[in-house]
């Protein structure tokens, strides 16, 4: 694929977050016009900040940032900001543009044709929380394309986006002709446009550039560790040979100590041509959710239920009861009213849905609305404890934070300055504290770093008690024993 002058070229960088973080050292790549590039690399690894970077949010400490005169960016943010909640979606999108602009309407409507959220009526006055966590994925999407931008910045943008906008939106990437940079940990969707990968190694700090799709460099990856590992093993059984040799020609004595001496020297060359081996990107541990206890009969019955139907509320009929280790799937497209269900559930105040009483319910929210943003990681997980038992159980909560990555340094940072796939980790955690009856999951998957989804997936499939659950990922689904399925799409 030909690809033009180079448009973001990056020259020794280094950032860091305070003076004991650092997320990039000396960093070099370069972009050039029409790539179509995918970043790689661990939760906390600094995906989210080479954006910042990128965009001139965030200043280098050292190094250089260097882009195409008259280049423009825009970037598609992960989740839309407390604070424009409130706005009209006219008003959101003039939010995007420097200037005034004028035909601002029949730029919206060309917009959400792209993002496939053609309105109802008039859309333009419907104010942001209104829409579901689907739609507003695509009106984020459609803020950052409404800018026509040089360069297109992704920050995970199928998270909430049903099938058919992971379609629509996939389509829109392959035949897009402008630059591209899109962090995501879908594989499938990331295999349809990408043409090279930026991976951000979280140990040594530096960011290596493959060519090829997301599985190409995931394979070059794990080749490179096995060849790495191999040529270290080698040398290993090389360096004791030496040393064994060198042993035995030192006891003997005499003139030979000086050949024991060479063949340290020689082990000790062998040691220095010992490659670092890119330490694997660490996985949760395996853990479960434990149930409440003395819990029988039926845990939540839902006679009937709200759904949207051309933006308007609908009411239909249902008959499901779950009782312990019934495991219940939701489906339906974005808008219809999935996430609202939940919340409405979780909250106690679903009409035709009946709790059983003292049910325990552990709910896991897409927007993570349920955590404290003020509060450090551990008080997050120590107010649980003591909700739940009645006391703070210090050497539980250091052992279930260290089984889902949250080092010394997150479990003192406020959860609002983590990365999204770490207030994800936050809430798994909380829910393995509080043991709840009822399990309910709005999409799960969202920004938690692929490596983490087969351990999670396990934990959902061996819970014991009731759960209900909503994701757009069918591989994570597969991985999970579902008993019933309520599609609200017909």
């Amino acid at each position: 694929m030909a690809h033009g002058e180079v448009v973001i070229r990056f020259e020794k960088v280094s950032f860091e977050y305070g003076h004991n973080k650092p997320i990039l050292e000396a960093v070099d790549f370069s972009i050039r016009r029409g790539m179509k590039v995918t970043i790689m690399g661990q939760n906390g690894a600094g995906k989210s900040t080479l954006f910042g970077l990128i965009t001139g949010a965030l200043t280098p400490e050292e190094g250089n940032i260097n882009l195409a005169q008259k280049t423009t960016i825009a970037l598609s943010r992960q989740v839309i900001p407390r604070d424009e909640m409130d706005l009209t979606v006219r008003d959101f999108f003039l939010k995007c543009f420097k200037e005034k602009i004028y035909d601002i309407d029949p730029r919206i409507d060309e917009v959400l044709e792209i993002v496939n959220l053609k309105g109802h009526a008039k859309v333009h006055d419907r104010i942001i929380k209104t829409f579901s966590g689907g739609q507003q994925a695509r009106l984020l999407l459609a803020s950052a394309l409404i800018q026509e931008p040089d360069i297109l910045l992704l920050d995970e943008p199928t998270n909430n986006l049903d099938k058919a906008g992971i379609s629509h939106l996939t389509d829109f990437l392959v035949s897009y002709k402008k630059t591209v940079i899109v962090i995501s940990h879908d594989a499938a969707f990331l295999n349809a446009f990408t043409d090279a990968v930026l991976y951000l190694d979280v140990y040594t700090r530096k960011i290596e550039q493959y060519v090829g799709n997301y599985t190409d460099v995931r394979d070059q990856i794990a080749a490179r560790l096995e060849r790495e590992n191999r040529k270290n093993a080698q040398l290993s059984k090389e360096i004791l040979a030496k040393k064994e040799q060198a042993n035995a020609f030192a006891m003997k004595g005499g003139n030979l100590r000086a050949v024991a001496k060479r063949m340290r020297e020689l082990a000790e060359d062998l040691e220095e041509e010992k490659v670092d081996v890119r330490k694997e990107d660490k996985t949760i541990r395996p853990f479960t959710i434990p149930v409440q206890e003395d819990i029988n009969g039926d845990i939540v019955t839902i006679s009937s239920l709200s759904i949207f139907k051309n933006g308007k509320p609908k009411k239909v009929k249902a008959n499901i009861k779950l009782r312990k280790k019934q495991h219940l799937l939701l489906s339906g497209p974005n808008g219809i009213g999935k996430s609202t269900l939940l919340e409405s559930l979780a909250s106690g105040k679903a009409e035709g849905a009946i709790i059983s009483p003292n049910i325990r319910v552990g709910y896991y929210r897409q927007d993570f609305s349920t955590l404290n943003f003020n509060d450090s990681a551990y008080k997050s997980l120590a107010d649980v404890s003591l909700a739940i038992t009645g006391r703070i159980d210090e050497e539980k909560i250091r052992s279930i934070m260290a089984g889902f990555l949250i080092t010394a340094d997150m479990a003192h940072t406020k959860i609002g300055s983590l990365s999204e796939g770490q207030k994800g980790l936050v809430a798994f955690a909380r829910l393995v504290i509080e043991a709840p009856g009822l399990l309910i999951l709005d999409e799960p998957t969202n920004h938690i770093n692929f490596r983490h989804l087969p351990v999670i997936a396990k934990a959902l499939d061996q819970y014991q008690g009731a759960m209900i659950l909503v994701s757009h990922v069918p591989e994570f689904v597969h991985q999970i024993r579902i008993d019933e399925k309520l599609e609200l799409g017909n």
